[in-house]
């Protein structure tokens, strides 16, 4: 019998105390109609022209941060709201999504760990959000295929990068940052 290795701290208070406010995510409309198996192209239009307004700025302060970041953290591979772009365009209206007002605060790599890790994470959900947009022949798939057949990889290589970058003392503000994301990209989403 083989003890299984427990997940490093950081990972595990991320999961745990971050799963309320996933959870409350989860919850939105689009999602909502998607496991219903009800959900709509327009609907999927929606849903995207929201997350555009939140990753688009998010990664627009990731990119003048990126110096914080070494090369071994792909960040030019990480960058995907230019695909909801890409999925608009198959839509009726294909102008520019309002952005959102306002961010948790992404000023230190501590803040930005977190907002990553909500973000990063996000493209495992996308998998199983493509395959049922697949099922309900909806084409709006470029964003949740994500890193397609990498998506694992890249994400087990994410959680590995942050193990290594946050140190005790700022395990704190990492949780919190995410904590933040969440609760404001459910508020975002949540806008009619």
């Amino acid at each position: 019998m083989s003890a299984t290795a427990e997940p490093p701290v950081i990972l595990s208070r991320l999961r745990t105390e971050t799963r309320p406010y996933h959870d409350a995510l989860e919850q939105n409309t689009f999602n909502q109609e998607l496991m219903a198996g009800t959900v709509s192209q327009a609907a999927t239009a929606h849903f995207l022209r929201r997350l555009y307004g939140f990753l688009q700025p998010y990664e627009t302060h990731l990119r003048t941060h990126a110096a914080a970041f070494g090369p071994e953290w792909q960040l030019d591979q990480r960058y995907r709201a230019h695909l909801i772009l890409e999925d608009l365009s198959h839509t009726n209206d294909a102008s520019v999504p309002p952005l959102c007002p306002t961010l948790p605060p992404l000023h230190t790599r501590a803040q930005l760990l977190g907002a990553m890790y909500v973000l990063e994470g996000s493209t495992l959900g996308g998998q199983v959000i493509r395959r049922q947009l697949a099922k309900a022949d909806i084409p709006l798939q470029a964003y949740f295929t994500g890193y397609a057949e990498r998506t694992g990889p890249m994400w087990k290589s994410f959680c590995q990068l942050l193990t290594a970058a946050a140190p005790p003392e700022e395990q704190t503000e990492v949780v919190q940052s995410a904590v933040l994301t969440f609760q404001t990209l459910h508020a975002w989403i949540n806008q009619p």
